[in-house]
């Protein structure tokens, strides 16, 4: 006799969008309990997305929920799109394991403790949510232009060096923060496997699988931008939160200034999937602080996995 089948609930949004089938897709299974870490890298392969999260009950009950973030291919400790979908998911929902659900979120992660803030409407409805980024911002090795340009099908002078050269950067997840000089280059570009290939083993120090993020200024504090991450089975991701934190993170170490800085991402245009990102990054004593990344959600499916 065949085993009989699990139901687990889940649903999709589309994150840093406030149009459906715009932004990037997200599966959350609302409630993880009882799936084996081969279960939900399976569940999260099925989906095919970016990143699935599983939400399980939090280890200390003053939390929300202890969420866990799957690539396809394997899990990471914290990630942007994740959290700003997981978090609207919740309170859309409005109650986790029987707990109502407040404005003031908190999910345990690999990363660390992830705060979110739930923004409203007039009417109650929920607009958007905002994270804080779990991490310090750390950063790796330069890249030279020469070494960095195959592997994004690109001429060496398509790449801007004169703020940085191509570098490892990170506040919670790892990405290779690259400017090129202007949306053509940004247009053009495209994952190269053989040379990416050699650049991560180049770099295994870096614990990093060179996951990249290209952006170029379209106005003062805007920006758009591209990542591709081909080793964790995303050809182009069409919004990233942990790469646009990582990069907002940086480019106030180049420029500090006090009090606060807003930095708008714009991404997944190359891909007709549209995203807006809002930074704002806090420094303190002229020194990066931390950033909170806001984005709107709309939900797209709800339903059951049968298992």
């Amino acid at each position: 006799m065949p085993s009989p089948s699990r139901s687990i609930p889940f649903v999709t949004l589309d994150v840093f969008t406030d149009t459906r089938f715009c932004g990037n897709p997200l599966a959350v299974i609302t409630d993880a309990r009882g799936l084996s870490d081969k279960e939900m890298q399976e569940i999260a392969a099925e989906f095919g997305y970016s990143e699935t999260t599983f939400v399980l009950p939090p280890d200390d009950p003053g939390n929300t929920a202890e969420v866990r973030i799957f690539t396809p291919v394997t899990e990471v400790p914290f990630a942007g799109h994740p959290n700003v979908g997981t978090a609207h998911a919740l309170a859309i929902e409005g109650n986790v394991f029987g707990k109502p659900v407040a404005d003031r979120i908190r999910f345990e992660e690999k990363a660390g403790l992830v705060e979110v803030s739930v923004n409203r409407g007039a009417d109650g409805t929920v607009t958007a949510t905002t994270i804080r980024a779990p991490g310090p911002l750390t950063t790796g090795a330069s890249i030279a232009p020469e070494i960095m340009a195959p592997c994004l099908a690109l001429a060496p002078d398509d790449i801007v060096t004169s703020r940085h050269h191509p570098i490892f950067a990170s506040v919670g997840l790892k990405f290779i923060l690259v400017e090129v000089a202007n949306l053509d280059a940004l247009a053009r570009a495209a994952s190269r496997l053989e040379p990416l290939t050699a650049l991560r083993q180049m770099h295994a120090g870096e614990d990093c699988d060179c996951a990249t993020f290209l952006y170029t200024w379209v106005g003062p504090h805007h920006l758009r931008a591209r990542m591709f991450a081909p080793f964790d089975n995303v050809i182009e991701d069409p919004a990233t939160g942990s790469a646009s934190a990582a990069l907002g993170a940086f480019l106030t170490t180049l420029a500090p200034a006090a009090g606060e800085r807003h930095i708008l991402v714009e991404q997944g245009v190359e891909m007709g999937r549209r995203s807006l990102i809002r930074l704002a990054v806090r420094t303190s004593n002229g020194a990066f602080d931390h950033v909170e990344i806001t984005g709107s959600s709309v939900l797209v499916i709800r339903g059951q996995l049968a298992l």
